[in-house]
């Protein structure tokens, strides 16, 4: 049961770890800013579970995979491809369905820290 437990962590951080890298290099060692690489995973998150194999990488590395922003991209194309078996509205509002709950807290909490901290802007 620990065994397995451990298992599945070590799995999780393998293929976040992975994903990280690959972003990690990109930043390193290309001209290709923070925000177009973060639109590259999402967009590769939808590509890959439209053809079907980003399930394949969740289904092994669990919330290794849904966690980073390819992620993000897999869960909105997973909805989408689930609400369009049963109308074309359904197809266009199933990825926004799929997501709800993530983008709900990702408003919440930064309206919440957006009350309690005070932003600086950053210094040169």
């Amino acid at each position: 049961m620990i065994l397995n437990t451990i298992f599945i962590f070590i799995k999780a951080f393998i293929v976040g770890g992975a994903i990280c890298t690959i972003a990690q290099l990109l930043i390193n060692y290309t001209k290709i800013t923070s925000g177009r690489i973060l639109v590259y995973f999402l967009l590769s998150g939808v590509l890959l579970q439209a053809l079907g194999i980003y399930q394949f990488i969740v289904d092994f590395g669990g919330a290794g995979a849904t966690v980073p922003i390819s992620g993000f991209g897999y869960l909105l194309a997973k909805g989408a491809m689930e609400g369009a078996k049963e109308s074309l509205f359904k197809a266009i509002t199933g990825g926004i369905t799929a997501a709800a709950m993530g983008i709900t807290a990702a408003i919440i909490f930064g309206y919440l820290f957006a009350l309690i901290f005070k932003s600086k802007s950053k210094r040169n």
